[in-house]
Formats: C-alpha cells, structure tokens, sequence
C-alpha cells in the first residue's frame, strides 16, 4: 500500500486547513489510517486515527479535540483530516500511516506503511 498526503501550507492562526492522504495499491489490507505530526526539535506525536470502515471507531490526541476532525472517503480511497482554530504549536510535518492491525490507535509501531509528511505552518 502507497499512501500520499497532500494539503498542507501556510495560514494564519486561527485559520483552517484539510489534509489528504490517498491510499493506492492493496488498501484492502488497511484497518486503518492515522495521522502523525513531528514539529521542529520534537517527536514524531499521534493525531487521530480512524477504522478504513464504515462503522469503525476513531480517536484523537487531546490536544486536537474539538478542533480536527478525521474522515474518510471509501470510493476515493482518501482519508481527510480537517483542522480547525488552528494555532502556532499546530505547525509541523504531517504524515499519514496505515495500519493492519485491530488494536490500532496511537502507538506508532502499529502502522506498517507510511506516506511523505506534508508541511503545515501556522503564523502567529
């Protein structure tokens, strides 16, 4: 499975931005597809994750709760992460992983295949 991400750039706090990250190859080995983020000098950090399918459960870092929210668009193979009432801690590298495994959520050792990240930068 081949995953890219797209969408990010730079706006204003406050402001909004959607990233995409669309799955090519053998998605029907995906449970599900979570988003990361790693600012400058810190660890790579979860996001949010959701089940591939419909009815599956999803999960985000406190931090973003209330602000992103993760969907996903089956026929297109897509999974969006919308973001909201973004501030200047938002800033980082995103990337999107897929998982094969039941138990998915933040851990990262639970995600066999990573996309490129995409930079998203918010101003003060």
């Amino acid at each position: 499975v081949q995953l890219q991400a797209c969408g990010g750039g730079l706006v204003t706090a406050g402001g909004f931005l959607r990233l995409s990250c669309a799955a090519s190859g053998r998605t029907f080995r995906t449970v599900a597809v979570g988003w990361f983020r790693q600012a400058p000098g810190k660890e790579r950090e979860f996001v949010a994750v959701s089940g591939w399918w419909s009815g599956s459960r999803t999960d985000y870092a406190d931090f973003v709760k209330g602000r992103f929210t993760i969907s996903r668009d089956n026929a297109g193979n897509t999974v969006y992460l919308q973001m909201n009432s973004l501030k200047p801690e938002d800033t980082a590298v995103y990337y999107c992983a897929g998982s094969r495994y039941s138990d998915y959520g933040p851990r990262q050792e639970r995600y066999d295949y990573w996309g490129q990240g995409t930079l998203v930068t918010v101003s003060s």
